[in-house]
């Protein structure tokens, strides 16, 4: 994924999560966040992911993580028994993601999750102008092997919490190296302009 967005989400990831807590990181990847926490806020981090080049890489960078599917296993992680669980731009790719984000509720205290915004101007844009599924930086596929299953914008993640009475704690929408809060009474605007949402929930 494009590096400059990627540090910028991670920072603002980072900078959600106390000093010296427990966090799981759902979909690691090769552990570049994980990396993150542990060096910038002594954060005691375990990561699930289902590559298996990608857990090598963890591995080799002294990482600990656990090889398995996010979607079937989260079930072996007992209740509360993180303060803070990490789903980065993954949500948006699970057959069932009400049932992971139940248990990433479950599992954590809070939850950090973060989702591209297929609500950002330029996806509307392309899509109206064009009749064409959309492709971007946050979302850099085709419609024929794109991972997303399902199209989420902040917005539609906003409401939906509201709909479960899910605790949202704080927003920030991400564009380029711009970041700014989101709330109810400017939902509509940063839904246009921001290519990432983040959500601290519990």
């Amino acid at each position: 994924m494009r590096n400059l967005n990627m540090k910028k989400e991670f920072k603002v990831i980072a900078d959600l999560l106390s000093n010296n807590t427990r966090v799981l990181d759902v979909g690691c990847g090769d552990g570049s966040l994980m990396g993150l926490l542990k060096k910038e806020k002594n954060i005691e981090v375990r990561g699930l992911e289902l590559s298996q080049d990608n857990v090598q890489q963890c591995i080799h960078k002294g990482l600990p993580v656990i090889q398995g599917n996010a979607e079937t296993e989260l079930h072996q992680f007992p209740d509360q028994s993180f303060d803070y669980v990490v789903l980065s731009q993954t949500l948006q790719a699970f057959y069932k993601p009400e049932k992971v984000l139940r248990d990433l509720l479950r599992i954590g205290k809070s939850v950090v999750i973060s989702i591209p915004n297929f609500g950002y101007w330029k996806v509307r844009a392309k899509l109206l102008f064009f009749g064409e599924m959309p492709i971007t930086k946050t979302l850099p596929n085709s419609w024929y092997n794109t991972p997303n299953l399902h199209m989420c914008t902040i917005k539609d993640l906003f409401n939906f919490c509201g709909e479960k009475n899910i605790n949202i704690k704080k927003v920030v929408g991400v564009n380029e190296d711009k970041t700014s809060l989101i709330n109810n009474n400017n939902l509509e605007i940063k839904n246009l302009f921001s290519k990432l949402g983040i959500f601290l929930i519990g």
